[in-house]
């Protein structure tokens, strides 16, 4: 087993992520811990869809997932200040809204106001005409986009062993079945135009798993538009720094080999616990 190596923390003011969805084998997990353990932020935002209310198990919900849990919990003891903003996904938090426990709090949108300049957070599922007219739809829908994820996993280890370039089978799916382009842009008008009557500075969203930063025009302004992007295919995240937001793509800072062993550590007990609590949420 290699030892892991320490990791030099980097201070930011805040941090947004949203879409891990952990419980589904699509979650990069391992990804999220490293990220995770690289920064030390004063706020971290989840953004929704944290846990896959949708297609969680008791039968998968490995201890990688487990670690990510962990350091969320670590890091609000070490004074981050934790905001989980509830998704489509794990809709069943919304009724926690307004809850309040020391450094974690439970929203279903927040209002951060840094250096003077309001950012509205939050997931995004509110404003997706999809989910409000075929929910049952979306929820099939993401029942097949888990079964790709595995599927894509076997033909991208096929294509290691071959020396070729790992492939996105998922996400291109995705895409072409959402229509993408005119959905999306659609999406982002609309929490623009919002964001811009009520005078915030930025809009931020995760749910559309696409990664974004740029300035959209409204019919009684502009605001600059960011979306989190998601942990299933882009890995990205937003950074508040230097007086900005930032667009930050994961980048690793251990092998593969490290990850696995890091899992490999992991207590198992804490598995059954964690388990049997959500569980007795997702019931309640």
């Amino acid at each position: 087993m290699q030892k892991i190596k320490h990791i030099k923390k980097r201070r930011i003011k805040a941090s947004v992520i949203s879409d891990l969805h952990l419980g589904t084998y699509g979650c990069k997990a391992p990804q999220i811990l490293d990220y995770l353990k690289g920064i030390d932020p004063e706020i971290l935002v989840l953004n929704g869809d944290i846990v896959d209310g949708w297609q969680f198990t008791r039968s998968y919900f490995p201890p990688s997932h487990l670690k990510v849990v962990r350091q969320l919990i670590k890091m609000m003891e070490q004074g981050t200040r934790l905001i989980y903003v509830a998704g489509n996904h794990d809709e069943v938090m919304r009724r926690f809204a307004g809850l309040k426990l020391g450094n974690f709090s439970f929203v279903n949108k927040v209002v951060l106001t840094i250096d003077g300049k309001k950012s509205w957070i939050f997931h995004g599922d509110v404003f997706d005409v999809f989910m409000h007219h075929s929910k049952w739809l979306a929820r099939l829908g993401a029942k097949g986009y888990g079964m790709l994820t595995i599927l894509n996993k076997l033909v991208n280890r096929v294509l290691s062993v071959f020396g070729k370039k790992r492939l996105s089978i998922s996400r291109s799916i995705k895409e072409k079945v959402k229509g993408s382009g005119h959905a999306i842009s659609r999406f982002e008008r609309t929490v623009a135009g919002i964001g811009v009557e009520k005078e915030y500075e930025y809009v931020i969203c995760g749910h559309i798993h696409t990664p974004a930063d740029k300035t959209i025009k409204a019919d009684k302004g502009k605001i600059r538009y960011l979306n989190s992007g998601d942990w299933v295919e882009s890995l990205t995240a937003l950074e508040y720094e230097n007086g900005d937001w930032q667009l930050k793509y994961w980048e690793p800072h251990w092998s593969e080999t490290e990850e696995l062993s890091a899992d490999e550590s992991f207590s198992r007990p804490s598995k059954a616990v964690f388990i049997s609590a959500f569980k007795e949420v997702m019931g309640s």
